[in-house]
């Protein structure tokens, strides 16, 4: 609805009959209600009920990477069927499960039905739509292309969610079973081994040294637990903030994590993988390399990385071939190089980038598999040696209690 536009849009049910008497119903969005029954009357339709939806159903999910993944095969999958773009957008729309993707969805259809170009519609919606994909879509709008270029939006989104997916999976796993040995080792510090503290204490004799220190540590944690997990919460949420206010602060983090021992291998390869993807999805839309850079810099996903494809831009602007600029930046392996050489001689640049992005994605899902094939009994080792030293400390007067007695 066009006259929507001007206000703030909110999502909608209605129903009513059209000019048959039968009955019909859907969802919209408008600013108010006013608005979907003109709209509605406009279309033929009589409305016999309109009501907003829900605000809590609507924030019980945010739109999420995955969505717009999602919804990019599924438009490109309907445009190349030859259903037509407002069509498509109401069917994805309707049925979508997550309220606040419907919303978003239904807000692009209005506009594009008030006769917006479908790149400035996704372009009002920049938390959701990047730079990239925005321009990707404006290409192939102007070549009369749009559904191979969605087809291609589609495949690089489904490749890039697949390997940061894949990365935050393997790293999920031992971040949980930490988090679960911290919280029953606090237990056992908070409630179990003072009960072992009070029965010591008839002993009549000196603990262990292994166990005085873990009874030390028991106390220290009761009497200043609460201080020590409030301190450690606020210590996270400023450390967050400055990392996405100070870029200072990201860019010694992006640094340092590079450098962690397979970890650090792991998000090279996954940043080199999304370099080549996209670099190979912007060409073939047709960009031009400068302004490919351009795009590609904000999607690699790391400020070190961000910071050397910008220099890089800068280089190719003045005349550089891509594959010295990208040699002098020292990040890039030796065969990503000369592939990218071999790709600017021979003119086929995006598929020697398509056939890098293959071989980094595969690497990075090897690389993730080793690591979580490695990690696995690290973690365990790591969950005995916390609860089971904390258990071996408090049986340690038990074996010694005959020699008191």
């Amino acid at each position: 609805m066009a006259q929507s536009t001007a206000g703030r849009l909110v999502p909608f049910r209605w129903e009513g009959t059209d000019r048959a008497g039968r009955k019909a119903g859907g969802r919209t969005v408008a600013s108010n209600a006013a608005a979907v029954r003109r709209e509605l009357r406009r279309q033929g339709i009589a409305p016999t009920r309109v009501r907003r939806q829900s605000a809590l159903l609507g924030k019980t999910r945010r739109v999420t990477a995955a969505d717009i993944a999602v919804f990019s095969r599924q438009l490109a999958t309907m445009m190349a069927a030859g259903i037509p773009i407002v069509q498509s957008f109401e069917i994805i729309g309707a049925g979508h499960e997550n309220p606040a993707m419907q919303t978003l969805i239904l807000a692009i259809k209005s506009d594009v039905e008030g006769g917006t170009a479908l790149a400035n519609a996704l372009a009002r919606h920049p938390a959701h739509f990047d730079d990239l994909y925005v321009k990707l879509v404006a290409a192939g709008e102007r070549a009369g292309a749009l559904d191979t270029l969605l087809d291609k939006i589609a495949t690089y989104r489904e490749k890039t969610e697949s390997i940061k997916k894949k990365v935050k999976n393997a790293l999920f796993y031992p971040a949980a079973v930490v988090v679960v040995a911290l919280v029953v080792s606090a237990v056992l510090l908070i409630y179990v081994i003072p009960e072992f503290e009070l029965m010591f204490q008839g002993f009549g004799a000196a603990l262990p040294a292994f166990t005085r220190v873990v009874v030390d540590i028991s106390e220290f944690v009761r009497e200043t637990g609460w201080a020590i997990v409030i301190g450690g919460i606020l210590a996270v949420i400023g450390f967050l903030r400055a990392r996405k206010r100070y870029r200072g602060v990201q860019r010694f983090v992006d640094r340092a994590v590079l450098r962690i021992p397979i970890i650090g291998s792991i998000l090279n390869k996954s940043a080199i993988a999304r370099y080549a993807r996209t670099l190979a999805t912007t060409l073939a839309a047709g960009v031009p390399l400068v302004e490919a850079l351009e795009s590609v810099a904000g999607a690699t996903g790391n400020i070190v990385y961000e910071t050397a494809v910008l220099r890089m831009r800068d280089d190719v602007a003045t005349g550089q071939r891509l594959q010295r600029a990208m040699q002098n930046t020292d990040l890039f392996p030796n065969m990503v190089n000369q592939m990218v050489a071999v790709g600017e001689e021979s003119g086929s640049l995006d598929e020697m980038s398509a056939k890098v992005a293959d071989f980094y994605e595969e690497e990075v899902n090897h690389a993730v598999d080793s690591m979580s094939n490695l990690i696995e009994p690290l973690v365990m080792a790591i969950l005995g040696v916390l609860v089971g030293g904390l258990v071996i400390a408090m049986y340690l007067p038990i074996f010694k209690m005959g020699t008191v007695v």
